[in-house]
This record gives structure tokens, C-alpha cells and sequence, in this order.
């Protein structure tokens, strides 16, 4: 694989020349290819699970900038995956943990924060300052926006996700290779795959994935090897199992084909939310934990729904509900009571929010969704309820 097209930096310095030694004395990378690494500027969306190894991996090889977007804080349950960040930074902003996190590993490289989230106003003119990018997102809409703006720049996109024990890694819009939109032309319904708050993670595959992405980028600028352009690696990590499916570039593909369609960055959240409007079902309404919490003492004819799965269903629940997780709901749905009002709940508001949708497809007619779910309960009316 040729080097991606960058001029290589100036000439190492003595700390340098020692700190990344052991690169130095490998023949396919050289003093060459640590001079690239140090010109090179490199985007990492996102600090969380996939961008906490692969931003220490790309600090410790001497990445000359590494730029990187974020606007969360963080939380304890991000600890379990997300290796930059200690108990004492819960509550601090992860960009400004993440920032001195790798400035302490390698005061060499330069760390460029961005402070926000990345839109379709401001994608265009951050990743138009850096080489390539790194996918650490949990979300399909930033994807499309990653992959729209790498695509339209020119700039190679390393892609990585996880849910559960699966992996997938693949490195898009590279020398006339697919993009994300020829592997996913069309985003999946709202609620059918759930983030990694909602359906788990297993901690260590994050680590393993982000690491790999920060090897592609690394090869990417060196030249090593080869690298994952039209190529998708899945990892099974339960079974500790890698499976490699080839990639073509769509020429019918609405960005990157051969008659493109799309020139320009699109409206990400309608895209990836299905347009949804009010259409032929009347959308559920939502109800707020306070109102829940006076109608259940007032004693309404409720039926309060729990479509969480068993596990979490084990840590915490309300008191009264039922268990139906939301993949069994639909041949279930004779068990419920069409004479009470049907209230569905879940972590925080989004799987509910579809439950209760498809009560109202199946003829229900007092159907809503607990806003915010048990996050919400759990601040408004049972503080000692185990958020998880």
C-alpha cells in the first residue's frame, strides 16, 4: 500500500528520535514513515469507547495532530469501556479529560479540541482541516455526516462500531473505494437497533475495535501493510471469531456512484429518524414521570408496561409494571387490557416510545410512552432506584 498523500514532517528531534524508536527500526517504517506520522493531522470523532484507545494509540505514535470533537461528560457507566477517563473525571467534560489524558502521554503531539457537536453547519470546515477521519460515534446520523463530508473532502474515513459482542471495522471514501452509504444505502428503522446505553456493550470491544482503527489510520499514513478499503472485518467477540465480507463501491450510490445524486451535507436527523410524522397512526402521546407517579396513586386504571429487557428488568423496574420486551410486544399483545390505559417504559424514552407506536398500529387506542424512562423516573420521583 503507497503512503497517503502527505509531505512528511520536518526532521525528528533527539526526544523523538528515542520515544518512537521502536518504530524507527522497523524496515516498512522508518524514519520516513515516523516523519508522516508527525505531519500528519488526524480528526477523532468522538472520546468515548471506540476514541479512548484509538486516541492513546495515535498520541503514542507520534500523530502530529490529532484533533478531537466531543460535547459529553463523563458518566460512571462509561468507565466499564471508555480506558481514557478515572473515577475522579465523572462530571468533567471528556474533551477536556481526553486533552490532558494524551498530552501527558505524548507532549510531543498536539491535541486540538473541538468543543461540540458535529452538525451538517460546521462538518464541512473541521474535517477539511485534517488528513483523514476516525468514526468513534455511537449514532447513525453522525455516521452519514462523517461519511458525506469525507466523501465530498476526499478524506479517508476509518469506520469502526460495536453493540453487544459484535465488531465491525472497515476504512471508507479511500482511493475510489465504497463509502459507508455503499455497505448502508438507507439508515435502519427508528428503534431497531438500539445504542449501546440501551442494549450493552461488552467492555473490552471497544477497545479492541478502536485500537484496530487506530493501526488503519496509522497504515493509512505510513503505507504499511494493507488496508481495509472495500473490505468489512466483523468481529464476533463472544466466540472470539473474525469474518471478512468484500465491499464494492455502489455505482449506483447516491454520493460516491457514478451518477451522484447528493452533493452536499442533508438534514442527518430526519434522514436517520425515517421522516416520521404523524401519518396514518396518530403518534402515542408521552406522559411525564410526574403525572405517571399522581395517576398510579390515584389509582387509574393503568397497565404499565416494561419492555426493557430481563436483565435490566432485574436491576430496577417500577413497582406494578409488567415484563413484555419490546422484540416479544407484537405476539403478546393479546395479553394486555384494552380497557386501561397502557403506558410502556423503558431505559430512556426510546424503545417505549416505539412499543407504544406499535400498540397504536395493532388498534390500541390509550397508548403512551414514559419520557425519559427510568433515567427520568429515577431523577423526578425515586432517587433510590439503581440507574445503570
Amino acid at each position: 500500500m503507497r503512503p497517503f498523500h502527505l509531505t512528511p514532517a520536518p526532521e525528528l528531534e533527539r526526544d523523538e528520535i528515542l520515544h518512537y524508536s521502536r518504530h524507527l527500526i522497523i524496515p516498512e517504517v522508518g524514519v520516513s514513515g515516523q516523519r508522516r506520522l508527525k505531519g500528519a493531522r488526524i480528526l477523532l470523532v468522538g472520546a468515548g469507547g471506540l476514541g479512548s484507545p484509538a486516541g492513546q494509540y495515535l498520541a503514542a505514535a507520534g500523530v502530529g495532530t490529532i484533533g478531537i470533537v466531543d460535547f459529553d461528560v463523563v458518566d460512571a457507566s462509561n468507565l466499564q469501556r471508555q480506558v481514557l477517563y478515572t473515577t475522579a473525571d465523572v462530571g468533567r467534560p471528556k474533551l477536556e479529560a481526553a486533552a490532558a489524558r494524551l498530552r501527558a502521554m505524548n507532549p510531543m503531539v498536539q491535541i486540538v479540541p473541538h468543543a461540540t457537536r458535529l452538525e451538517a453547519e460546521n462538518a464541512m470546515e473541521i474535517v477539511a482541516g485534517y488528513d483523514l477521519v476516525v468514526d468513534g460515534t455511537d449514532n447513525f446520523a453522525t455516521r452519514y455526516l462523517i461519511n458525506d463530508a469525507c466523501v465530498l473532502l476526499g478524506k479517508p474515513n476509518v469506520y469502526a462500531s460495536v453493540f453487544r459482542f459484535e465488531g465491525l471495522l472497515s476504512v471508507f471514501a479511500l482511493d475510489g473505494g465504497p463509502c459507508y452509504r455503499c455497505l448502508y444505502p438507507e439508515p435502519p428503522p427508528p428503534g431497531l437497533a438500539p445504542s449501546c446505553a440501551e442494549g450493552g456493550v461488552f467492555g473490552v470491544l471497544p477497545g479492541i475495535m478502536g485500537t484496530l482503527q487506530a493501526a488503519e489510520a496509522i497504515k493509512l499514513i505510513t503505507g504499511v501493510g494493507r488496508s481495509m478499503r472495500g473490505r468489512l472485518l466483523r468481529l464476533d467477540a463472544a466466540a472470539m471469531e473474525f469474518r471478512e465480507f468484500e465491499v464494492a463501491r455502489d455505482p449506483e450510490c447516491s454520493l460516491c456512484g457514478d451518477r451522484p445524486t447528493q452533493t452536499g451535507l442533508a438534514d442527518y436527523a430526519a434522514f436517520c429518524s425515517g421522516g416520521l410524522v404523524a401519518e396514518e397512526v396518530e403518534e402515542p402521546a408521552g406522559v411525564s414521570p410526574e403525572w405517571l407517579k399522581r395517576a398510579l396513586d390515584g389509582g387509574a386504571n393503568i397497565q404499565l408496561i416494561d419492555v426493557r429487557s430481563a436483565n435490566e428488568f432485574e436491576i430496577v423496574r417500577i413497582d406494578s409494571a409488567r415484563l413484555i420486551p419490546l422484540d416479544e410486544l407484537e405476539e403478546r399483545a393479546d395479553e394486555l387490557d384494552r380497557g386501561a390505559k397502557l403506558i410502556c417504559y423503558c431505559k430512556t424514552g426510546i424503545r417505549s416510545a416505539r412499543a407504544a407506536r406499535l400498540l397504536k398500529e395493532r388498534g390500541f387506542g390509550d397508548v403512551a410512552s414514559l419520557e425519559g424512562g427510568m433515567v427520568a423516573w429515577a431523577e423526578a420521583i425515586d432517587a433510590s432506584a439503581k440507574i445503570y
